[in-house]
């Protein structure tokens, strides 16, 4: 056997050296296997593949979601941290030039001859009067949407539709939350590859089988996997002998995790923007019509005050269709500022992300988890898998490339 490694010795140092290789290789095929691609490539339903996140999108956007609503968000908790008086204060001028334009607009549409033949102290008087009034009308929808706030907006759809339509916000979340686990799967092939290797070619001098090769490079790709998804989980807590102490690695990173998980969710799921169009058009955006009818009707008759009688004699059904338009005004203002650098304020006034954080770190250690391991735990035998195949066909390679 000594001389058989004298002779060949550059041979038997190749085989560490490749099933480092191997290692490597069928974790950097794993990972990328693991996301993408984003949709499924081949013929369907069998011959082909989709990353195994993106396949399982449905399933794995209801776990993240549940968890994000269950444990760590309440939508009222969102809507409290809104500051009216902030709010009114910045929106000022926009609104009062708002108002402005909607009295004279809808007066000129709906009784242009009463309007043009009013004096223009009573018109500026009219504008005044509502400019002056409209801190107190958006206090009271805030604190209705504040009271009410599951009737008009449904978050927990809207971000699990989010995840499953944009199957790269899914993989985003993933990457951005298990980046570090993700690289050390990669860079633990390496390592385990190489000290299979020094078994590997221990065999082969002892053996000289021709099954050794692929077996090994089976063996390798299936433990190494296994191996590299159990030590970013487990163990929880911090154990060891002495100095030498092993904590998985997603546990050890938790503050870092909870910070770039809150990053997340504020600035790519749960945005002002996002939650504006859950708001303003999704599926109960008619009962925010309502609610918002009410409002301005009790706005218009604050407006009019004893004179309503008299003004509903004059307008008649103008009256009706100036409370229409008052709520389609109401919403398109809502949808400009949107579009008008209000999402950058609004980021910051409701702070989602370090209320994300702040609850983050609170979970116990298995809700912790459920953070990132519902990417690999249900298919995970699939990534083990795809490790043990490349592995076994590298090897078989490898059997050829030294007997021949």
């Amino acid at each position: 056997m000594i001389q058989d490694f004298a002779d060949h010795w550059l041979l038997y140092c190749s085989i560490p050296v490749v099933a480092a290789l191997i290692g490597w290789i069928t974790k950097i095929a794993a990972v990328q296997m693991l996301m993408y691609p984003l949709e499924f490539k081949g013929i369907p339903p069998w011959l082909g593949w989709q990353g195994v996140i993106p396949r399982a999108a449905p399933r794995m956007a209801t776990i993240a979601v549940d968890l994000m609503f269950g444990k760590l968000i309440d939508p009222q908790d969102i809507i409290a941290r809104i500051d009216i008086a902030e709010l009114t204060t910045r929106l000022r001028e926009p609104l009062d030039a708002g108002v402005d334009h909607m009295v004279r607009a809808m007066m000129m549409k709906h009784e242009p001859r009463l309007w043009v033949n009013m004096p223009e102290s009573a018109q500026r008087a009219i504008i005044e009067r509502a400019q002056r009034d409209l801190p107190q009308l958006i206090e009271d929808i805030v604190f209705d949407l504040r009271t009410n706030i599951d009737q008009v907006m449904d978050l927990r759809g809207m971000a699990i539709t989010a995840l499953v339509e944009d199957k790269s916000l899914l993989v985003s979340m993933v990457r951005r939350v298990g980046g570090n686990e993700l690289r050390f799967i990669v860079r633990s092939g390496l390592i385990f590859g190489t000290v299979l290797g020094f078994v590997q070619m221990i065999t082969w001098a002892l053996t000289h089988s021709p099954w050794l090769m692929p077996a090994f490079g089976g063996f390798t790709g299936l433990v190494t996997d296994w191996l590299a998804l159990q030590m970013i989980f487990r163990p929880i807590r911090p154990v060891g002998i002495g100095p030498f102490k092993w904590q998985g690695l997603f546990h050890k990173r938790r503050d870092q995790v909870c910070a770039d998980y809150g990053d997340l969710i504020a600035t790519e799921i749960l945005t002002p923007a996002r939650i504006l169009e859950a708001v303003l058009n999704g599926e109960r955006a008619d009962r925010l019509a309502s609610m918002l009818s009410h409002h301005v009707s009790e706005f218009l008759e604050l407006q009019t005050g004893p004179a309503r009688p008299l003004v509903m004699l004059v307008a008649g059904d103008s009256y009706t269709a100036i409370e229409r338009d008052a709520v389609t005004f109401v919403l398109d203002h809502v949808r400009a500022a949107a579009h008008s650098g209000f999402d950058q304020h609004a980021l910051e006034a409701l702070d989602v992300r370090n209320l994300v954080i702040e609850k983050t770190k609170q979970l116990t250690d298995d809700e912790y988890e459920g953070l990132l391991r519902p990417a690999f735990k249900q298919d995970e035998w699939k990534l083990v898998a795809i490790g043990a195949v490349l592995g076994f066909l590298v090897g078989e390679l490898q059997v050829h490339l030294i007997l021949g």
